[in-house]
């Protein structure tokens, strides 16, 4: 396998992993916990402005880790989803420790650095991005 197939291999694991990951979340804050129940739970561990962030946070992680999959978009999407688990660190999690079962950073963490990666080098040969803009190194840099 050359070097291209191996590149193009690994943006579309890191990115489908990772917008699936972000899609489960969000699903998971609309129909298991709902929205009133992630409003709620935000409130108790002091997200600032929770009524709103719940449900800006429900569909960024949705409508953002299904645009991650597709590859559209890809980009911005996954800047803005590295803010939102940067915001989850250190407004929530960051004094609990490391470890997930303590309520610490360590999946946000990751999930964080997954998202800023795939922002960084884009979504690659194999996406939306790459059919609407004609290249994955777009001059579009933001959008693709």
């Amino acid at each position: 396998m050359n070097q291209t197939a191996l590149t193009t291999s690994a943006r579309i694991i890191l990115r489908v992993i990772t917008g699936f990951l972000f899609a489960a979340h969000g699903w998971q804050k609309f129909n298991e916990f709902t929205i009133a129940g992630t409003q709620a739970a935000f409130a108790q561990m002091g997200v600032p402005a929770a009524q709103v962030a719940a449900p800006v946070v429900a569909t960024l992680e949705l409508v953002g880790g299904i645009a991650l999959i597709v590859g559209v978009l890809t980009r911005v999407f996954a800047a803005l989803l590295a803010l939102n688990m940067l915001g989850a660190l250190f407004l929530v999690h960051a004094p609990s420790g490391i470890f997930v079962e303590a309520g610490g950073f360590e999946l946000v963490l990751i999930l964080a650095a997954a998202a800023l990666t795939v922002a960084l080098v884009g979504a690659g040969r194999m996406s939306a991005d790459r059919a609407i803009f004609g290249r994955s190194t777009s001059r579009l840099r933001v959008l693709a």
